[in-house]
Parts: structure tokens; C-alpha cells; sequence
């Protein structure tokens, strides 16, 4: 196949805009990361609920009060869990995703019911999904934002600061897409799933062993110095959390994708596809890794 300049351009280009916009949301402060997440998370709700009408054309029908209320009622779910420095005067976003979401939870229903001239079970379960899939995970993701972890090793206490899990995350996936694309187009030969026929287990392995080992051992190494090794324990299950199941999360949309009958969930970034393409892995991991957070490192 002969090169395409032109491609290469576009997907270039945008791949550069694409991390400037992410390390300055992630990187800048709690209100970017907040905003961020807000225009990710609106973004891949328009694409989910494109994607499902397109494989339950049912779907179509819901009312706009169903249709935007529910991606609103989703927004709350990452008011309530954003920390309680995001704050507008005396007014805490964490209280107001508390009020204004359970405004939603009564009113939702009832305009179903005055309103919608089918109910149809599966529209409700087709949101539902959503608010799980989509709107839990960026919650949780502004949950991960502000937790920090202390770590006791050997009378010596390590502190993983405020914005850093997010970034171990990201950073994980980042390098197993790239790793395991790398790997697979080098030695992969044993196909991963029928969903995505480009997977190779070849690629899938390698990619992971190389999120571990770099973000396991060299983010440690950069964040702590060179005594904190033994920080390989806490940080690498991180890395792995998030690269194995982050490559579920990308077959997950594949499969999708694959139902609705389209190639990308959307266009708002040339050559890369919609918000879904680009964050279907980070979709599934972050709940993973949030619990293990939880579980081990508070």
C-alpha cells in the first residue's frame, strides 16, 4: 500500500493536539481535570446513544428529556464524587451533584411515564447500561483524583499525591496500546478475539509486560527515587489492572462498533475516530482499578 502524506498529516496532527489537551487537563489542576472529564464524559454518552440506536433503532424513540436527562443524571454521578476543593463560592460541586441528581432520579421516571408514547423496557436498560459503563467510571475516575494513598514499607511512609493514580493509569494503557501494537506487528501471529482480528495474543502479552514493567518500575524510580523500588509491588498491580483490562474495554466498544455497523464511534478527532475509540479502555479499567485502590492502598 503506498504511503498516504496526506493521512499521516491529519492523524499526526491531531494525535499531537490530542496529548496537549490531555496533559494540560490532567496535569494543570482539580478544576482542568474536572472539565476535562465533563466534556469526555458528555462526548462519549452522544456516541454511546448513537451507537445503541443503531443496534436497537427502538432506541430513537426515547424523548429528549430521556435522552439529555440521563446524560445530565450521569454528570451528577461525577459531581458527587469529585473532591470537596471543587467548590463555587460556598457551594461544594460534591453537594450539588447530591441535590440536583435526585431531582433527576423523581423526574426521570415521571416523564417517562407522561410522556414517552412507548415505554420500552430495553431503552431503560440500554440508559442504565450507560450510566454504568459510561458516567460510574468518570466518577470514579474523579474519586481517583483525590485520593491519596500512604504507603507504609519498611518504617518508611511514601505518599501517592493528589492526580497521580489517573496518571499511572493513562500512562499504563497508553504504553500497552502502543507496546502491544509494536509487538504484534513484529511477531504476533495468534489472533486474540474474532471481535478484533488485528490482536495478537503475541501483542496483547507483550504490550502488558511492558506497561508493568516501565510504569511498575520507572514511575516509582522517577516519583520517589531510586530507594523506592519497593513501591514495584503497589504500583505495578496498577499497571496491569490497567492493561488487561483496559484491552477488554477495547474490545467491548469493538464489539459494539461491530453490532452497530460502523468503523469508528465518531469523527471529532481525524484519523483517530470519536471519544469512545479513544477512551474505551480507560472506560473498563478505571472501575478495576479503583477498587484495588481502595482495597490496598488506603
Amino acid at each position: 500500500m503506498a504511503f498516504n502524506w496526506q493521512t499521516f498529516k491529519t492523524r499526526a496532527l491531531t494525535a499531537v493536539v490530542f496529548v496537549v489537551v490531555m496533559l494540560t487537563g490532567l496535569l494543570w489542576n482539580h478544576w482542568s481535570f474536572f472539565i476535562l472529564f465533563s466534556i469526555i464524559h458528555f462526548g462519549c454518552w452522544t456516541e454511546y446513544q448513537k451507537l445503541v440506536g443503531l443496534i436497537d433503532p427502538g432506541y430513537k424513540e426515547i424523548t429528549p428529556f430521556h435522552k439529555y436527562g440521563v446524560m445530565l443524571a450521569g454528570w451528577c454521578l461525577m459531581l458527587w464524587f469529585s473532591g470537596d476543593d471543587l467548590a463555587i463560592g460556598d457551594l461544594r460541586l460534591h453537594e450539588m451533584g447530591w441535590w440536583i441528581g435526585l431531582v433527576l432520579v423523581f423526574l426521570l421516571p415521571i416523564t417517562e411515564l407522561l410522556f414517552s408514547k412507548n415505554i420500552r423496557l430495553k431503552n431503560i436498560a440500554h440508559s442504565f447500561f450507560g450510566l454504568v459503563y459510561i458516567s460510574l467510571s468518570w466518577g470514579l475516575m474523579m474519586d481517583l483524583y483525590s485520593t491519596i494513598a500512604d504507603i507504609h514499607l519498611h518504617d518508611t511512609m511514601f505518599v501517592i499525591g493528589t492526580g497521580v493514580i489517573p496518571v499511572i493509569i493513562i500512562l499504563s494503557i497508553w504504553i500497552n496500546d502502543t507496546m502491544a501494537y509494536i509487538v504484534g506487528s513484529l511477531i504476533g501471529k495468534t489472533p486474540l478475539s474474532p471481535i478484533s482480528p488485528k490482536k495478537t495474543w503475541e501483542g496483547t502479552v507483550g504490550g502488558i509486560l511492558l506497561a508493568i514493567i516501565v510504569v511498575g518500575f520507572l514511575f516509582p524510580l522517577i516519583y520517589f527515587g531510586s530507594s523506592a523500588f519497593t513501591l514495584f509491588l503497589f504500583i505495578a498491580p496498577i499497571a496491569a489492572i490497567a492493561a488487561i483490562v483496559g484491552t477488554y474495554g477495547d474490545l467491548l466498544e469493538s464489539k459494539l462498533k461491530r453490532l452497530a455497523g460502523v468503523k469508528d464511534s465518531g469523527q471529532i478527532m481525524p484519523g483517530h475516530g470519536g471519544f469512545l475509540d479513544r477512551f474505551d479502555s480507560l472506560l473498563l479499567a478505571t472501575p478495576f482499578v479503583w477498587l484495588y485502590v481502595q482495597l490496598f492502598m488506603k
